[in-house]
């Protein structure tokens, strides 16, 4: 019998203790962004508040979450690293390069850019896609490769095409070129 009424006082201790912390939980700072984002297809990549692509605040402090007592290694520069395992100023510099087309998939954690078709308006017969893969938490040559893929329109009918050689190197040097100057302008900022 005293047995299970200790039970009974550790399930109601536990059950009080649960209910504690989710009412702790409910008087958390919410993250809600202040604006409506909307889905970025070709220039018009906005949103009706603030930057979706600023830096929120962390629930752990500015520090973060420190385990066993150790600080941040912090060597005083910028390497564009989020915590997530891309450089943020490559992901930024391959979204500001491709905004012209209209986006099918983005992965800011894989680091993967898809865009949707794309037909220039002076050729309507000729449509290019692209994908973005950024590799590397470094601002680095090696840190973006992108593939592009051209279709003709023959009959009526979208056909593969040949992409000129240079054509994936060339917009490849245009991401890198951004996001140097978005590192320069964070640099700059503090």
């Amino acid at each position: 019998m005293k047995n299970n009424m200790s039970k009974t006082v550790s399930l109601l201790c536990l059950g009080l203790f649960g209910l504690l912390s989710l009412s702790a939980c409910s008087n958390a700072k919410k993250i809600i962004p202040k604006g409506e984002a909307k889905f970025p297809t070709g220039l018009d990549r906005t949103t009706t508040g603030e930057d979706i692509y600023a830096e929120r605040e962390s629930i752990f402090g500015k520090d973060g979450l420190s385990i066993f007592g150790g600080k941040k290694k912090n060597s005083g520069s910028d390497d564009g690293s989020s915590g997530i395992g891309i450089n943020t100023h490559l992901w930024r510099a391959s979204l500001d390069t491709l905004s012209f087309m209209p986006l099918a998939s983005a992965d800011p954690f894989g680091g993967v850019i898809i865009t949707d078709w794309y037909s220039a308006p002076e050729k309507p017969d000729e449509r290019f896609k692209v994908n973005v893969f950024i590799l590397d938490k470094q601002l680095v040559s090696t840190g973006v490769e992108v593939k592009t893929f051209r279709q003709v329109k023959k009959s009526g009918q979208w056909f593969g095409a040949d992409v000129a050689d240079n054509l994936s190197g060339q917009l490849e040097d245009s991401i890198l070129t951004r996001a140097r100057q978005l590192r320069v302008a964070a640099l700059d900022k503090k």
